[in-house]
């Protein structure tokens, strides 16, 4: 279940660490469809009989890809109630800092690192860190800004 909280609360949530997702397993079926959107069709992605043979013994998922999951998997950790809108305003320090290999199950935490007041609204940026199953080191930490806009009084 998400956390709930009205858009004018936003602030009370600054330096929460509000929990970790689900755990996503990693499949060769979203691997390709992401590297034919994306046209990043790199051999180490979507070659899985030569990427058995490579660096990491099978092929691996885009930095990207687990990235791009942090939308869904925001929505599954956190409701906003009563905002006029949502924008996804965009990225500050990202790192793909290990290997997310096809099979594995990853899953993100989400933290409330900062909440500004922004016209109409909240600026709210959030400490994501992506883990994979089993490994210690995680394999994306990035921070992610989001702007929640209050309805018009």
């Amino acid at each position: 279940m998400p956390e709930v909280v009205e858009v004018t609360e936003l602030p009370t949530l600054k330096g929460r660490d509000i929990g970790s997702s689900r755990w996503m397993t990693v499949t060769q079926e979203q691997i390709n469809t992401f590297a034919t959107l994306t046209g990043d069709e790199q051999w180490i992605h979507v070659d899985e009989e030569r990427a058995k043979a490579g660096p990491f013994g099978s092929t691996i998922a885009h930095g990207f890809f687990v990235l791009s999951c942090s939308t869904g998997f925001l929505y599954e950790l956190l409701e906003v109630r009563n905002a006029a809108q949502i924008i996804n305003y965009g990225l500050n320090r990202v790192r793909f800092t290990a290997n997310t290999h096809v099979g594995s199950r990853v899953r993100m935490n989400l933290k409330v690192t900062d909440v500004a007041e922004a016209a109409g609204g909240y600026q709210v940026t959030f400490g994501l860190t992506f883990e994979r199953e089993g490994q210690e080191k995680p394999v994306c930490v990035a921070e992610l800004l989001f702007r929640y806009y209050a309805p018009a009084s």
